[in-house]
């Protein structure tokens, strides 16, 4: 897949929704609290609120700390309740205020206007999850040189895709591929030879979870010396959850697939809803999202709250790596498959240390270039059916 496409396909993105997977954890207030907010409904009302404070003529809390999050939810179990943990983390830890906004529109302008806010706030340190922020923090890292911008999940670009980072702003990039890799592992290790993998649009990130997850089942088919692992590969073209997805996912655990790799935001629902109409067996995607389905398996996941608290603790210990992107794997911890809540019957705790050690070690090494097609992909051990 060439480079001009995926910028298409980004432009489309913005305008539809952004990649979404799950997590939990505690929620923190929007009036720069740490305390636990017992409801969802409460979260999101308080976020309203926190917004309007900041634009107020008394909004000068003097928050240090900011997450600025697009129009979606402060516990919405993916990259914004993430992103909040981390920073209530180390807010804790550290005593500085902290505070999260959420924008009103789901656009370029709404969420700089919102950055906006946070700075009058006081923000000395704004983290903005996802990768409908990469041109916000473009536009605003030379405005504001001042504040440490720490954007997950992307890098700042213009709307012409000419990328540039500035000195205060700390891009975080995961290695989708080894948490791909490893939950392709772990499946066929477990005993599954029948999986599918249902992306949502076919982003870099997106493929390098597929990727890995093919290059997973390979190796763990290869160590096991079996022949007959199949996969089922398909990118539906968006985030959303849609009852083609489901009826696609249904008809693949009907024809014998076992378990599907639902990596594709609220396309996991979709899949989550056919499998629990098939007794079929799910993969989460981004966090771990067993609390969401009892079909679900595990998650490989991105460590969200482990790269943003160690970002904003960067910030002030001083060693803060402004212009350069930031790449959490393996070997910083930054992804990896919740062990403590997977539903394995064969696959352990040792066998997982074991394969986390060869990919921190160098010893596997996972062909993650997106732009690569299936087919180029040395693959001997497994075969991959693309749906077109």
């Amino acid at each position: 897949m060439k480079k001009k496409a995926m910028s298409l396909l980004l432009t489309a993105a913005m305008a539809v929704t952004m990649l979404a997977g799950c997590g939990d954890s505690d929620e923190g207030a929007a009036d720069g609290s740490t305390t636990t907010a017992p409801e969802a409904e409460t979260t999101e009302q308080a976020t309203v609120e926190g917004t309007e404070a900041a634009a107020s003529d008394e909004s000068t809390d003097g928050y240090e700390l900011a997450l600025v999050i697009d129009v979606g939810t402060i516990d919405d179990k993916s990259f914004n309740q993430g992103s909040w943990e981390g920073i209530q983390r180390y807010a804790e830890e550290s005593g500085i205020p902290c505070k999260y906004y959420k924008s009103a529109e789901a656009t370029t302008d709404s969420f700089q206007e919102t950055i906006g806010l946070a700075v009058e706030g006081g923000a000395k340190t704004i983290v903005c999850p996802g990768f409908l922020f990469e041109e916000p923090i473009y536009n605003m890292q030379n405005q504001y040189p001042d504040v440490h911008f720490i954007l997950v999940d992307g890098e700042p670009h213009d709307a012409d895709y000419n990328y540039e980072t500035a000195a205060n702003t700390m891009p975080i990039l995961y290695q989708e591929d080894q948490a791909g890799f490893l939950a392709g592992y772990a499946a066929v290790k477990d005993g599954y030879t029948k999986l599918g993998f249902m992306g949502g649009m076919a982003l870099p990130a997106v493929i390098r979870y597929g990727y890995g997850y093919l290059a997973g089942a390979n190796y763990a088919a290869e160590e096991m010396g079996i022949s007959g692992v199949e996969v089922t590969y398909y990118y539906t073209g968006s985030f959303d959850a849609t009852p083609e997805a489901q009826t696609m996912a249904a008809s693949w655990y009907n024809a014998g697939t076992e378990v599907i790799f639902a990596c594709g935001g609220s396309v996991g629902n979709s899949v989550m809803a056919a499998a629990e109409a098939s007794d079929g067996k799910v993969i989460g995607v981004d966090v771990d999202q067993s609390s969401e389905s009892a079909t679900v398996i595990t998650s490989a996941m991105k460590m969200l709250s482990n790269s943003v608290y160690d970002a904003v603790k960067s910030g002030y210990d001083g060693s803060f790596k402004g212009g350069e992107t930031a790449v959490f794997n393996a070997a910083n911890d930054g992804v990896g498959l919740p062990m403590e809540t997977s539903q394995f019957t064969t696959f352990t705790q040792a066998d997982y240390d074991a394969i986390f050690a060869k990919i921190v070690s160098g010893e596997i090494a996972i062909d993650n270039d997106y732009e690569k097609e299936i087919s180029d992909l040395a693959l001997p051990n497994i075969t991959v059916t693309e749906v077109q």
